[in-house]
């Protein structure tokens, strides 16, 4: 009979110990106290130069929020940080003027940013012939 109570017992503390946890996790997830959900993000303003931790300003009717963010310093200034693409193959080199073209398709944009549907992107042809058998010792002959 005491094996019975003792158990009982011990049920009762773990659901009142889940209990409270759950409780905890509510009270987490809204922290900020905001009921708006209709927020507009700025761009990420990096803190100096052009890249590196900074913040983001954010409205809501008459509420307003900083958020810290962060811009990659190999970014790609023209698109913005917080517009994501998906970049296909560089083409052949142009003999007339000398750079290599591809396109890249937006993949995301970040706290609705305005983005191009698709960007392009240019860069110098490089010189250097580069060889296929790179890091491969040559196979032997029989």
């Amino acid at each position: 009979m005491q094996v019975r109570g003792l158990l009982l017992l011990l049920a009762l503390m773990l659901l009142a110990a889940t209990t409270e946890a759950g409780k905890n996790k509510k009270e987490k997830v809204k922290k900020d106290g905001s009921e708006c959900e209709d927020w507009r993000w700025g761009p990420c303003v990096p803190n100096s130069k052009d890249c590196g931790l900074g913040y983001r300003e954010g409205t809501c009717k008459d509420e307003s929020k900083k958020l810290k963010c962060k811009i990659p310093c190999n970014w790609k200034k023209k698109f913005g940080a917080d517009c994501k693409y998906k970049f296909e193959s560089w083409g052949g080199c142009s003999a007339q003027t000398g750079v290599k073209t591809r396109s890249g398709i937006l993949k995301k944009a970040l706290y609705n940013a305005q983005c191009e549907e698709i960007v392009y992107v240019t860069k110098p042809c490089s010189s250097k012939i580069k060889s296929k058998s790179k890091g491969q010792s040559p196979m032997p002959l029989f």
